[in-house]
């Protein structure tokens, strides 16, 4: 998978996915810091990256009116690095036992210090 990390995370998530055979890219490292959520979906369709944000809000609605994407992936909470880190390696090891994503979002979330990870379709 080719994935493509927003500002909002921490760029060791690219570290992260590479240790798992993964391209990954940092919106900063490609000199898109800063753009609108809107501007920058047609790279994000045109380049076929697995987006991974926590913008939940403005990224589920953006993915729900394209007909093909190649994922989204939403670590739900604000945290530190170090915790999206361990967020984002259960969405990995979810992806090695399932790795085809297009058209889905995954979610990964911490409820009541339990780790809870949703994947569902979008558009439905």
């Amino acid at each position: 998978m080719k994935f493509l990390v927003d500002e909002c995370l921490h760029t060791s998530l690219v570290a992260a996915a590479r240790d798992y055979g993964h391209d990954c890219f940092h919106v900063n490292w490609l000199g898109l810091s800063g753009e609108t959520d809107w501007d920058l979906m047609p790279r994000i369709v045109a380049e076929d990256f697995t987006f991974v944000t926590n913008n939940a809000r403005d990224f589920r609605k953006l993915y729900a009116i394209e007909a093909l994407h190649a994922g989204l992936v939403i670590i739900v909470p604000q945290v530190l690095p170090g915790q999206q880190r361990e967020l984002s390696a259960f969405v990995l090891q979810e992806l090695a036992c399932s790795p085809d994503l297009v058209n889905e979002v995954i979610e990964i979330e911490i409820e009541e210090h339990e780790v809870l990870l949703t994947r569902y379709a979008l558009p439905e």
